[in-house]
């Protein structure tokens, strides 16, 4: 299968927003100016990107530094969606312990090759989801912490200190951030086929090769995403990684 260039890719893509736009005018969402603009930058980013990937595949260290600057911004955007711009170091931690032992057992293993185009699928896919996973546990938490203030202020009042009171709060809901891929994984080849299998037999590989590079992806996100929410919701309850409003409230 491939795409091809044209106009009739143009009327596809117009189409599939007008689509998203109705349905965001008729639900009232609110979204419909943000899908435009959204639309409008991934077109213009990939064509950006889609030249920039072709040179730095080139070279295991082109792809390196590929990698690097899709961390930065993974970083900028779930830092961004967390509001906790200014604990970006704290985030740049959480992601960084996440992302890189996965790509370290992938790739020293030797399970997928030490090649430029592989570097940079891997850890797209791997950071991509590890700041999914952060904005996840990060937005759910905050709001939980907001909305349980009470609970908050009963585990101090028992006399347990702010840590563990502040896990009073995050432990019941934790565990949301990773319930996606769980269910991805669980039902993989029965529900969907993911990207990484349809990519693989688009580039010529057997079913076979196709699903052993899923079952990689999809363990490495999992691995990933699992680390991600532990480190993170250690450093809420140290305080480190809270927005300013819960930084002040919770720990002053």
């Amino acid at each position: 299968m491939t795409v091809t260039l044209g106009w009739g890719l143009a009327i596809a893509l117009v189409a599939l927003l007008a689509i998203a736009i109705t349905a965001d005018r008729l639900g009232h969402f609110g979204l419909a100016r943000q899908q435009a603009v959204a639309a409008v930058r991934a077109v213009a980013q990939l064509a950006v990107v889609s030249l920039v990937v072709a040179a730095a595949a080139s070279t295991v260290w082109g792809a390196l530094a590929f990698a690097v600057v899709m961390y930065a911004v993974a970083i900028i955007t779930t830092a961004r969606r967390t509001a906790t711009t200014h604990a970006w170091p704290w985030v740049s931690l959480a992601l960084a312990l996440g992302v890189v032992p996965v790509e370290v057992a992938v790739f020293a293993s030797g399970a997928a090759p030490l090649s430029g185009i592989a570097i940079i699928a891997l850890c797209g896919i791997v950071i991509g989801n590890a700041m999914t996973a952060h904005t996840l546990v990060g937005r759910r938490c905050f709001a939980e912490l907001r909305s349980q203030r009470g609970a908050y202020e009963a585990g101090l009042s028992l006399g347990f200190g702010r840590s563990r009171s502040i896990g009073l709060v995050l432990d019941p809901v934790i565990k949301e951030a990773l319930i996606p891929n769980l269910d991805q994984t669980k039902t993989v080849g029965l529900v969907t086929l993911p990207g990484a299998f349809i990519g693989v037999l688009l580039g010529g590989g057997s079913p076979i090769q196709a699903g052993a590079a899923q079952i990689l992806v999809l363990l490495g996100i999992m691995a990933c995403q699992a680390v991600v929410v532990l480190v993170a919701t250690r450093l809420m309850r140290a305080g480190r990684l809270l927005p300013d409003d819960l930084k002040l409230s919770l720990h002053r």
